[in-house]
């Protein structure tokens, strides 16, 4: 039986697993929806910059936001991850980097080499004592040491929408958290805090700009916010019914 299996080398399955614009293997794949083909997260992000069309393909995506067409494949990132040896160890070691060197200075919390950082400790510091629990946590755990980012949620009221009352101004506008939180994942922090109706959408903005659902706040701080020349500490981000333009 142990004759008959065949053994597979990773470059036989390069062709489904990188990048047909940077040619590298796929970080954060990401799908178009309207053709399926997937590309790393920041280059087709980069692509629809100056383009609406598919660089494969060349099909339509959107007449206007081909980035309301884009989702993350989760599930391939993990295919990659396994397939390909230290891959996500490489990625997120450069992530920190990046980060360690583009944290805004306002910040007065700089301590992005903090493997616990953003979790409670409700037993205090560990020290050199607290190995059990720390060898436990082993790499379950790798999500708690993404960088953190502070972010202000404003209301935008003058939509000219029926449902603008409904949504207001949130008690306490700043939060701190994973700069890998999604747009998404403000929505629903949004529609908790509001009581809103689970039918009811919002739209999440930066500069003026509608966000993709799955574009990360790491994401949206480095190519709306920064380089637009505001600088400022920290993001703001702007809330409002979603307008169907139809």
């Amino acid at each position: 039986m142990s004759g008959t299996g065949r053994k597979h080398l990773v470059r036989d399955f390069n062709h489904f697993i990188t990048c047909y614009l940077c040619r590298g293997y796929l970080i954060k794949p990401t799908t178009v929806t309207e053709c399926l083909h997937t590309f790393c997260k920041s280059c087709i992000v980069q692509h629809f910059e100056e383009s609406n069309d598919c660089p494969k393909c060349g099909i339509q995506v959107h007449e206007t936001n081909p980035l309301e067409m884009l989702r993350l494949d989760n599930t391939l990132e993990e295919i990659i991850f396994k397939l390909v040896p230290g891959l996500r160890e490489n990625e997120e070691q450069q992530e920190l980097e990046f980060w360690r060197k583009n944290q805004p200075k306002e910040n007065g919390q700089e301590n992005l080499r903090c493997p616990r950082l953003g979790v409670p400790d409700a037993g205090g510091d560990a020290g050199d004592g607290g190995g059990n629990e720390a060898d436990g946590a082993g790499d379950d755990d790798y999500h708690r040491s993404d960088p953190q980012i502070a972010i202000c949620l404003d209301c935008l009221r003058n939509t000219g929408q029926s449902g603008e009352s409904t949504v207001t101004d949130l008690m306490k506008r700043f939060i701190r958290c994973s700069s890998r939180v999604t747009v998404g994942t403000i929505k629903k922090f949004l529609s908790l805090k509001l009581k809103l109706p689970s039918s009811y959408e919002l739209d999440v903005l930066c500069n003026g700009e509608i966000m993709g659902r799955d574009h990360t706040l790491e994401f949206i701080y480095m190519t709306r916010w920064r380089l637009h020349g505001e600088n400022t500490y920290p993001m703001v981000l702007e809330y409002r019914p979603r307008i169907d333009f139809g």
